[in-house]
């Protein structure tokens, strides 16, 4: 499943990992926030590793669609209903941050940058509109409502902000990890204390940066409470009508939209991790129906963790594990996600005061709705009957047709059918 990033680039290649050493910061994960948080790291002059069990920018980070925006979904209303006005405005700020950082570096670099709007729309209830719309004004957000987004089909409305971006994130991370201090195909096995036990030998650090996606350590946190994983699909069209800008439903399982040179990236199918959902069916269904004269170049899929509350966590791994951090949760906005997770966890590395860190502080409150979805969920499959079973914590594995592969509904592992794991927070392959 290459994506139409990974077709048009080849990413630098680094050494695997063998010795015993030492540095001021191991972070693991060579997806985008790892590596935007070593650049910032080496920036710095601070001595520090990353290591990636695999090749960087092999999962999520290279199955975008690579949008750069402020605006996360219909996120603002409901962050002021749970948190209060002046969260929603401090997670409009910090990602306003990222989203500056990004063009800067982004400046010079050939990574195919370009100004957009980008506009959320919902296909009925405009009511939910109206109220985000109202909590944007009480912020100060530079968004307008739009009565009829340019798409091809009837809306209850949309909400636009302009200026936004898009770009070719291969492109842009290609130029930015040669000089890095990188080790691919070297595994995380254990940590104990500022001790990584690693498939190549021992590194031990002050600390620990743990950017894998899902947080592989279940000793502390709770994320195998606190975040559940989710599948969405990406289609690139040829010969599809143009659009204005980026475009994506407000609603859970809608469209999305946006243009990569001549080619129109239809997103959408999505279900969490181990469901069942439209996938790429739905998505040809809606092309055949909308844009019979398309042609199909790229099909590919990506997961996103999502957190119970809409926010990332970044920040300290646990209340009592200060020196180990984390970056997870990112809900689908991953670029200006892990950027802001990048210059978050760069100030902590050198105990730089940042005022935003505080809101995204992975020990906030966890009692949800959610929270208690995803433990029924996870209670649910430990329970139910299977010979496939996800080494993570035991979970009964389904059976994913549309990618053929065997899927964990509680916390997201995916195995090819030859039993590799393929997603983490699986550390080890099953039983084919």
């Amino acid at each position: 499943m290459e994506s139409i990033w990974q077709a048009g680039v080849t990413l630098p290649t680094f050494p695997s990992y063998k010795g015993d050493e030492r540095c001021e910061v191991l972070i693991v994960g060579g997806g985008i926030a790892g590596l935007l948080t070593a650049y910032f790291l080496h920036r710095r002059g601070v001595r520090y590793m990353l290591i990636e069990k695999d090749r960087i920018c092999g999962g999520t980070t290279g199955h975008t669609t690579a949008k750069i925006t402020v605006q996360h979904g219909l996120c603002y209303d409901a962050l002021r209903e749970r948190y209060g006005t002046e969260t929603a405005r401090v997670y409009l700020h910090a990602n306003g941050a990222a989203f500056r950082r990004f063009a800067e570096l982004c400046e010079g670099i050939d990574c195919d940058y370009e100004i957009a709007d980008h506009t959320v729309y919902l296909t009925e209830d405009r009511r939910q509109l109206e109220r985000e719309m109202r909590t944007l004004e009480r912020i100060d957000a530079t968004a307008e409502f739009c009565e009829r987004p340019a798409l091809p089909f009837p809306t209850a409305g949309g909400i636009r902000f302009a200026g936004q971006a898009q770009f070719h994130p291969l492109k842009f991370l290609s130029a930015l990890v040669g000089e890095l201090n990188i080790f691919e195909r070297t595994q995380l096995l254990a940590v104990k204390g500022n001790r990584a036990l690693t498939s190549g030998g021992l590194i031990t650090a002050k600390r620990i940066v743990i950017a894998t996606h899902f947080p592989l350590l279940n000793r502390h946190g709770a994320y195998f409470l606190k975040l559940y994983q989710h599948r969405s699909y990406v289609l690139a069209l040829q010969n599809a009508a143009r659009l204005d800008g980026m475009y994506v439903d407000g609603s859970a399982h809608g469209l999305s939209f946006r243009n990569y040179g001549d080619m129109l990236l239809l997103g959408g199918g999505g279900h969490r991790t181990g469901k069942q959902g439209g996938n790429w069916r739905e998505l040809r269904d809606f092309a055949a129906a909308h844009y019979p004269n398309a042609t199909e170049r790229y099909a590919w899929a990506a997961q996103d963790c999502m957190s119970l509350d809409g926010m990332p966590y970044i920040g300290a791994y646990s209340r009592h594990t200060p020196e180990l951090l984390v970056a997870s949760g990112f809900h689908k906005w991953g670029m200006t996600g892990s950027m802001l997770a990048a210059m978050l966890l760069a100030d902590a590395v050198i105990e730089k005061r940042n005022e935003y860190a505080p809101f995204f502080t992975p020990s906030r409150s966890i009692f949800t709705k959610q929270l208690a979805a995803n433990a029924w969920e996870s209670t649910r499959n430990l329970l139910s009957l299977s010979t496939r079973r996800c080494p993570h914590m035991g979970c009964a594995l389904k059976w994913n047709a549309a990618e053929h592969s065997w899927d964990c509904p509680c916390h997201g592992s995916r195995f090819g059918e030859d039993g590799h794991v393929i997603e983490n927070p699986a550390n080890r392959d099953i039983e084919p």
